[in-house]
């Protein structure tokens, strides 16, 4: 039997280039996707994140998603993280900047697979802040650490679509101010109060707390 590529020179030629310059990975593309949840049977939307090197890098894949109108952040690895509902350490840097810890959990029926929805809209800031790649690190309950560097290009478009679809428009911040169903709420001050300096925070707290004595002595 002849092989098909045969009757396409210029697609065998094109793939022969590819593997033969170690930039297959390239192939993979940040993109945007709807799907129906088969329980609820509600639409939710997410950008998925191209593959790091193989040959550099364990298969680890980020997930920023959509669903019920709340922003989640997943990752997803071929490797075991933890048994079900267990959290997990990972943390992430955007090109050279400082490296940030935090905590996922892997889902109840899963553990393969992690997210988080309390850090989800600071990793979103920064990797729309990014220029080049996030470093990715898992540390898994046998203490094996997973890693990838996942390129950055074209990531803002997609992600900016399920931004929109939970109305979380980041070049408008008015937008966002005025819609009745998106009110900064305490989790909204917590998540930016984080992304703070200290010395903000301080002041911040400063702030808060003369508010409150303010507002105590008109009871």
């Amino acid at each position: 039997m002849k092989s098909p590529l045969k009757n396409h020179p210029q697609t065998f030629a094109l793939i022969a280039l590819l593997a033969s310059s170690g930039n297959l990975y390239a192939v993979n593309a940040w993109n945007y996707q709807q799907e129906t949840d088969r329980l609820s049977n509600q639409t939710y939307s997410f950008t998925s994140s191209p593959l790091p090197r193989r040959d550099l890098y364990d298969d680890i894949r980020l997930e920023i998603v959509c669903k019920d109108k709340q922003l989640r952040v997943n990752i997803n690895t071929e490797s075991l993280i933890a048994s079900q509902g267990r959290a997990f350490d990972f943390s992430y840097q955007i090109d050279q900047n400082t490296p940030v810890p935090l905590q996922m959990k892997t889902f109840p029926d899963s553990k393969r697979k992690g997210y988080t929805e309390d850090h989800a809209q600071r990793i979103i800031d920064d990797i729309l802040m990014g220029k080049e790649t996030i470093f990715v690190r898992v540390t898994t309950m046998t203490r094996k650490v997973l890693s990838g560097a996942i390129s950055l290009e074209g990531a803002t478009k997609p992600i900016q679509q399920v931004l929109e679809d939970c109305r979380i428009n980041l070049a408008d911040p008015a937008t966002a101010e005025n819609a009745g169903d998106t009110a900064y709420d305490l989790k909204a001050f917590e998540e930016g109060f984080n992304r703070l300096p200290a010395e903000q925070q301080k002041q911040v707290l400063n702030q808060i707390k003369k508010l409150m004595t303010e507002m105590e002595g008109k009871r």
